[in-house]
């Protein structure tokens, strides 16, 4: 009995199927230390990174340490109030000196790091008094020593915490609801967009020119 060979068709599905299982998982998310600016009262995300950000006298500035996905939209706020008022209010101007405030949230024990924990006074806030022309590290380095940044000017640790790390991805990790949640580190530094890998579309560009070869050479044999 003669064997019927595979169709054109069922080949390049197989051939795809392969390279699909051959891929490597997405990361889910990245562990990291986002940096937001205040507007009205809430939080806004950062579009400059804190060493090149200069706040104006009375800006309010949020860092905050979560993992979060790779968009600002679903990035953890701060769970304190972008208030400068509240801030700043015992912290009395000074000439030739510009006050801001600044929140500093080290997160949730789930997000730490494996053998880490967040300080337990989270989230705190602190009023940096620094020269007009200082950035938004300069601020942060102020009232939060130290501060630990990897060669990319990612911002990896606040006071210290965390110990290790700097914006690693997190493999499977699950995406956890946050009360006040609306995720790229920043220097503020971008991961990677998540889009089909160089591999993948390679391996697609074979699969058409396999089945290509397919159609040919079957239409060769009638």
């Amino acid at each position: 009995m003669r064997r019927r060979s595979l169709t054109p068709r069922a080949l390049a599905f197989g051939i795809l199927l392969t390279l699909l299982a051959a891929s490597p998982a997405l990361a889910a998310g990245y562990r990291y230390w986002s940096f937001w600016e205040g507007s009205g009262g809430q939080w806004q995300y950062a579009t400059q990174g804190p060493s090149t950000a200069r706040p104006a006298d009375g800006a309010v500035l949020g860092f905050r340490f979560a993992v979060s996905q790779d968009a600002a939209a679903e990035a953890a706020k701060p769970r304190a109030a972008a208030d400068f008022a509240s801030v700043c209010a015992a912290t009395p101007a000074a000439e030739g000196r510009k006050r801001i405030a600044v929140v500093i949230d080290s997160g949730v024990p789930a997000d730490a790091p494996a053998g880490d924990s967040p300080p337990q006074d989270t989230p705190r806030t602190a009023c940096a008094q620094v020269a007009p022309d200082a950035t938004a590290a300069e601020a942060l380095t102020a009232v939060a020593k130290p501060l630990r940044y990897n060669s990319a000017a990612l911002l990896c640790a606040v006071s210290g915490y965390p110990k290790q790390g700097c914006g690693e991805p997190i493999a499977g990790a699950e995406e956890k609801p946050q009360a006040n949640a609306t995720p790229k580190p920043s220097a503020q530094a971008e991961p990677e967009d998540g889009g089909p890998s160089t591999s993948l579309l390679v391996g697609l560009a074979a699969v058409a020119t396999l089945a290509a070869a397919a159609v040919w050479q079957s239409r060769r044999r009638r």
